[in-house]
């Protein structure tokens, strides 16, 4: 099932129906159970007509995004441990991607806060100091407050090449900075867990020109979701859960960098598509 929010409530869907739940946010998905929990209220609340839904859907949609903090995991692909060896060789900084990638510790970072998160349909940024930018579609997992996986999104990790490959410590600022996330169109609630099967593909268009087209299955990420989820649970706790984009696989090639004005399509399996176009802040 999927769960959309919107401005006027939040729309379920699930078996050819929909109905709209008018509820705090945190409070529908901070909870073991999600699953069951909608499919109770799938029975107990008045359905909607398609149209209604998807109308919504169209207009009123936001982020997929209470007060949850937003976190990422790096290096998870072997394909990006490559592309940041290559990004950092001129710094002397290679070899930090080639260890983590084989350490039994994973790299985990913060990402944003929900007012730095765009949603579907909105724009996403780049920075004006960096010379090289990409996006990075990634599996992003919802994780409720006692560290259990109740749901799954499309996230968009947008990065400064430049600024990350001239020196690790900048991380950061290569990372973190307004509207540098993207999560959406909805949050896909499944019985169990996600299919290992389940493929991730990416689409960068320009002046209507596809520019850049791949696509992975997440099974050839490294580590597994509950490793991830675990680590980052370890010393933190969230009282209404978090967002953790999981690591991409998908990397342009080196003479690629966004512009202003791109549309970036990420579609994942059963879970939809997150479109944003690129933007300065």
């Amino acid at each position: 099932m999927k769960l959309y929010k919107t401005t006027r409530g939040h729309v379920l869907q699930a078996d050819g129906r929909y109905c709209l739940i008018q509820q705090d946010w945190d409070e529908i998905i901070n909870r073991d159970g999600l699953h069951a929990y909608l499919r109770a209220q799938l029975e107990s609340v008045d359905s909607i007509e398609g149209t209604e839904a998807l109308a919504l859907i169209d207009k009123e949609l936001l982020p997929p995004i209470g007060g949850q903090e937003v976190w990422a995991a790096g290096v998870t692909y072997r394909r990006s441990m490559e592309a940041r060896m290559e990004e950092a060789k001129d710094s002397g900084g290679a070899d930090l991607y080639d260890r983590v990638y084989h350490a039994e510790r994973p790299e985990l970072f913060f990402k944003a806060l929900p007012h730095r998160v765009a949603g579907h349909g909105h724009r996403v940024s780049i920075r004006k100091d960096s010379a090289w930018d990409v996006p990075e579609p990634e599996l992003t997992l919802f994780i409720n407050s006692s560290g259990s996986i109740q749901g799954y999104t499309v996230g968009n990790d947008m990065s400064s090449r430049s600024i990350e490959g001239e020196n690790a410590l900048y991380l950061p600022q290569a990372k973190v900075y307004d509207r540098s996330a993207a999560l959406g169109p909805c949050l896909y609630i499944p019985e169990s867990g996600i299919d290992p099967d389940t493929t991730i593909e990416m689409d960068i268009v320009r002046n209507g020109q596809l520019m850049f087209r791949d696509s992975v299955i997440i099974s050839r990420m490294k580590r597994s979701l509950d490793e991830l989820a675990a680590y980052l649970y370890r010393e933190c706790y969230f009282d209404k859960g978090s967002f953790l984009m999981t690591g991409t696989c998908l990397v342009p090639a080196d003479d690629f960098t966004l512009q202003v004005g791109d549309t970036v399509h990420i579609t994942i399996g059963d879970i939809g598509t997150l479109t944003n176009t690129v933007a300065y802040n």
